[in-house]
């Protein structure tokens, strides 16, 4: 069975090497709509592959890391990079050029992190990210599955690649979450009740 929860940010960023001129030359913004599916074989106790109001935790905090801020290509021109930065408190260095399908990546890595980490305590059982959904505008969206995420065709993407301001940091309940992520033997653990 699978389910789906949207979470909804806005972000600017600029897409290099693009064919769209306004794209690759001009920053500009878009209200994401960002679809997670959950998938399992299994129901937990009350019925449910995974319960809708865990999601508003940390898999929440994950995408609101990226709302009201710019996203930024590491390998984009220094300069610009250090500009960004000097002007925007909120940022997200990436180490894939920032288009709606490496977003899908980005966000598949970070919540399948999360959720390899999370200990269940609700009987849930074999609970996996099936895919993400990135809809850019109204009509244009950008899906992909594990295999995308970690494709060995594509740029690699890892926890360590990723880069969020301090004032993104600051903002997260624990100001350590992202360290905890990256960490192998921290596990986050379901709260009984929420």
């Amino acid at each position: 069975m699978i389910i789906r929860k949207i979470f909804e940010f806005e972000n600017a960023h600029i897409v290099r090497f693009c064919s769209s001129k306004r794209c690759k030359t001009s920053i500009h913004g878009h209200s994401y709509k960002v679809e997670i599916l959950l998938e399992s074989k299994y129901l937990d106790n009350a019925g449910m592959v995974y319960d809708f109001g865990l999601l508003k935790d940390e898999i929440k905090q994950i995408i609101d890391s990226f709302d009201h801020a710019i996203t930024l290509f590491k390998d984009d021109d220094k300069a610009y990079l250090e500009d960004m930065k000097k002007h925007s408190q909120r940022w997200v260095i990436l180490p894939v050029n920032v288009s709606a399908e490496n977003f899908v990546r980005v966000f598949f890595v970070l919540i399948d992190a999360l959720l390899s980490k999370t200990k269940m305590i609700n009987g849930e059982q074999g609970v996996s990210l099936k895919s993400i959904i990135v809809h850019e505008t109204r009509t244009g969206y950008a899906q992909g599955f594990k295999e995308d995420a970690y494709s060995d065709l594509l740029p690699k993407i890892t926890l360590a690649d990723i880069e969020f301001s301090r004032a993104i940091c600051d903002e997260w309940k624990d100001k350590n979450f992202f360290k905890k992520l990256q960490d192998e033997s921290f596990v986050f653990i379901n709260k009984k009740e929420i």
